[in-house]
């Protein structure tokens, strides 16, 4: 029997290539997990029917010693990834039953590799929350706990990681939505560098923030998956090749004015063992200041619902996903949206349509791009000083289903995130612990532009003391 909510895609892959495994055993102890659990968890939207067809291709792939690292691993797939002729609804009602025309490019990349992709996950609707209860088909629950939320928007791919159902998974990155379901789910989860990993395919939500990015067991395995996807694209004007790897450094910067309010005792608690260790592991520790990064918050969510809310102008229900006739074009386009947008979705487009309407666009949007280059500009100058920057990823572990019910209080969940995305730096989840009540905590670095790689051998020096 294999176990997979413990075997890693670096283990798996070496057991494939020396046929130990074979990648359809593999992917029927993936299956058995999600038809154990899935009823309850609600993780999977999906379970592709050709899974064990997909497997026996990468035996064969195997078999011919054509394999890669990732020929035979089952990865399951974020909503809103395109998928050719798959349905990718971003967990929306309004894209309900519509398929993909084309594959996004880490698809293809996954593809050629030889990986098996077995379903697509569950999500906050088109990306839009932090806790996964913002789907069209219901939450999605946390392996942990099933009292409470995995995190979000891509809870359901960490949880699938973390319950087993897949060895790895994709999901998007827009203010911490890879990050932080990591965190809460007990796994790793790194957002790329912007542009290190193309947007082709990924349904966008926030052009100049979203970033598809890996959720594993740990480093390695993420690194694997980041290593197979990234890459310039030509049908991505800001996709970028990274520069080959360089040695990583051992100077933390942590911005101890981040701290001070509104973390949980037990993270904060966790957060300075952490730091124990990394100072055992050889790193030296410095206190650094990021004046503009406290109104990285504010600048989110002004510049990201900008952007929803022109890229979703799109779905009008004119050409595809539900629609709802009326007496006019307009009529139809009300109430097609209406019913197709959930509550969230609404809230964000009708908070972007303001900030860029007559009179507003200056003092809310222009202002807050002006923040957000004082923002990156602080961040050039901190790594001038030290090589990453250190916090929690999340203010507090896994919360209770309905108990952030206040947008400003699930707004919140993002505090320590957003500024990577603003600022376009890699960033990485690594598990760090317990909390007495089982809950995982997770810490977060975050680097300089192209220095993706550096990140990786992080936890790796946690892990000896």
């Amino acid at each position: 029997m294999i176990d997979t909510k413990t075997l890693t895609i670096e283990k798996a892959g070496e057991m494939l290539r020396k046929g130990k495994i074979s990648s359809r055993d593999l992917v029927s102890a993936c299956l058995r997990n999600i038809e154990e659990r899935n009823g309850e968890l609600n993780i999977f939207l999906e379970v592709f029917d050709d899974a064990l067809e997909q497997a026996d291709r990468a035996d064969k792939m195997l078999k011919e010693r054509k394999g890669e690292k990732l020929t035979g691993i089952p990865i399951a797939v974020k909503d809103n990834i395109l998928i050719e002729g798959r349905v990718v609804s971003s967990a929306s009602k309004i894209l309900d039953n519509y398929r993909a025309s084309y594959d996004a490019y880490a698809i293809k990349k996954l593809k050629k590799a030889g990986a098996v992709l077995i379903g697509r996950t569950n999500m906050d609707e088109f990306a839009m929350g932090a806790s996964t209860e913002n789907s069209a088909y219901g939450p999605t629950r946390n392996p942990y706990d099933s009292t409470r939320v995995p995190g979000g928007s891509s809870g359901g791919s960490a949880a699938a990681v973390a319950a087993g159902m897949a060895l790895g998974a994709l999901g998007s990155d827009t203010g911490g939505s890879v990050r932080q379901p990591g965190s809460f789910c007990g796994v790793v989860g790194m957002k790329p560098t912007y542009g290190a990993v193309s947007r082709s395919g990924l349904t966008a939500m926030s052009s100049s923030l979203d970033v598809i990015g890996p959720l594993a067991k740990n480093s390695q395995d993420a690194e694997i998956i980041f290593d197979c996807i990234r890459g310039k694209d030509p049908l991505d004007g800001t996709s970028i090749d990274l520069p080959p790897a360089s040695p990583a450094g051992k100077r933390v910067g942590i911005p101890r004015d981040f701290l001070k309010e509104g973390v949980d005792k037990e993270v904060l608690a966790n957060f300075e063992e952490s730091v124990e260790k990394l100072k055992k592991a050889g790193y030296t520790i410095k206190d650094i200041s990021l004046p503009y990064s406290k109104y990285s918050l504010a600048v989110y969510y002004i510049i990201m619902p900008a952007e929803v809310s022109t890229n979703l102008s799109r779905l009008d229900g004119a050409r595809y996903g539900e629609r709802r006739e009326g007496n006019t074009v307009f009529e139809m386009f009300e109430k097609s949206r209406s019913a197709g947008f959930g509550a969230e979705t609404r809230r964000r487009i009708m908070l972007g349509t303001y900030v860029l309407s007559h009179g507003y666009y200056d003092a809310y949007y222009t202002k807050a791009w002006k923040v957000r280059r004082a923002i990156m500009d602080e961040y050039r100058k901190v790594f001038e000083e030290v090589d990453f920057a250190l916090t929690p990823t999340a203010p507090s572990t896994a919360f209770k289903f309905g108990e952030r019910s206040d947008p400003l209080q699930m707004y919140l969940s993002d505090i320590f995130t957003v500024s990577a995305n603003l600022a376009g730096l890699p960033s990485i989840s690594l598990p760090s612990g317990f909390s007495s009540s089982g809950l995982p905590f997770g810490l977060l670095f975050s680097a300089a532009p192209l220095r993706d790689f550096s990140l990786f051998g992080i936890e790796k020096d946690l892990s000896k003391n």
